[in-house]
């Protein structure tokens, strides 16, 4: 028998898939911290699974173990090295949250999405959020993206409610599986503006004498094509490229298409003060991906008051509409054409700098982003687009 949560004043609510919080591993460690610690905020219980290890090109990343984090319950789950890891992560989790009997269980990801089937077999309240098509991603093998299929499958087919990121992604649930989706939404807040002084310090970097990539350094962020175009552009800004060696075959491909241009900057893994000034400096940001859900570092570069170039894929122009400089997908002629009319065309930079902020973060809010989830657990059917018209009326 399913629970009435809607007139329950607060939830206990089991969040299962990302790898840990705090983290700034990714975005969707990004979320699940904002989600949290605001429910828990609002009075609502929260426990987050958070990962026991990973094994990163060879090196063991331990988490702390913490037990709470700004309110939030943290139980970490013993987890193996290798691909077998997100497997058993995820069964044990759910399995310890079968017994908890918590009021709704939140799954994050794909792989772990693949243990709905066992949370609805007891009769757990599921939703699960696809935050991208993993089994899209090139570095997985044949069977890392069967399975990854697999809790595609699961989430639309089983969970409650399934939510993408994307209308292409609501399309994609509709065609193959004959599901119905809900968008929800990555969310940013207003940053507070910083000087450009470590990084002037670390790699002599001011303001507006860069290009900036910053996030995961892997194939389907398409930083091959920015490579190669920018080489080919008459300029004395440099590009950076921020973000850690997560994927060594990639990144080392990387340094080598870029040798023998100094103008090009591997800063690696970056985080707190560094990231803002990053930010706050850049004259353009470039996102050239191939694949993504909802880019975190996207609406963030805009909160700044970035100048963004970004693929033309779906995931990309719903975000930023016509405040951001688009090219296709892969062609990195046309990359390099944006990018050089750019590069001569300072006044055209500065008129998109100037309505990014206000723009990006009158849409996107992760407090409407915590409204839309909590009213989702509790069993109503609602869009973020409807959720944000919503508070737009009632101002």
């Amino acid at each position: 028998m399913k629970k009435d949560l809607s007139s329950k004043k607060s939830l206990n609510i089991a969040i299962i898939g990302h790898k840990r919080i705090p983290s700034n591993e990714g975005g969707i460690e990004k979320g699940v911290e904002e989600h949290a610690v605001r429910m828990v905020a609002l009075g609502n219980k929260v426990t987050a699974y958070n990962r026991g290890s990973d094994n990163i090109n060879g090196k063991e990343f331990n988490s702390k173990k913490l037990k709470e984090y700004k309110g939030v319950k943290i139980i970490t789950v013993p987890t193996p090295n290798g691909g077998i890891g997100v497997l058993i992560y995820s069964f044990l989790a759910t399995v310890h949250a079968i017994f908890k009997r918590y009021d709704v269980v939140s799954y994050r990801a794909s792989g772990p999405c693949v243990m709905i089937i066992l949370a609805k077999l007891f009769g757990l309240r599921v939703v699960a959020s696809i935050h991208g098509f993993d089994s899209q991603r090139d570095k997985w093998g044949r069977f890392a993206k069967w399975y990854l299929e697999k809790g595609e499958k699961f989430a639309a087919k089983y969970a409650d409610a399934c939510l993408v990121l994307s209308q292409r992604m609501k399309q994609y649930i509709r065609d193959k599986y004959h599901k119905e989706a809900l968008c929800f939404a990555n969310g940013v807040d207003k940053p507070e503006i910083l000087d450009a002084v470590q990084i002037k310090e670390k790699w002599g970097l001011e303001k507006d004498n860069y290009i900036l990539s910053l996030g995961r350094v892997e194939p389907e962020k398409g930083l091959h094509y920015l490579v190669e175009a920018f080489r080919s552009c008459e300029t004395d800004k440099k590009l950076v490229i921020a973000g850690g060696d997560s994927n060594h075959a990639y990144y080392k491909k990387l340094t080598e298409m870029a040798q023998g241009d100094d103008r090009i900057v591997f800063v690696g893994q970056v985080q707190g003060q560094i990231t803002v000034e990053l930010y706050s400096n850049a004259y353009v940001f470039a996102l050239p991906s191939n694949l993504e859900g909802m880019a975190n570092t996207l609406l963030e570069s805009m909160s700044y008051g970035c100048c963004d170039l970004v693929s033309d894929i779906a995931e990309n122009t719903e975000v930023v509409g016509d405040h951001a400089v688009t090219f296709p997908k892969g062609d990195v002629p046309t990359l390099k054409e944006k990018l050089q009319y750019l590069l001569d065309n300072p006044s055209v930079v500065a008129d998109y700098k100037s309505k990014s902020s206000d723009f990006i973060t009158s849409k996107y809010s992760w407090d409407l982003a915590v409204e839309q989830m909590l009213r989702i657990y509790r069993g109503e059917m609602v869009e973020y687009n409807t959720v944000w018209e919503e508070k737009e009326k009632a101002k």
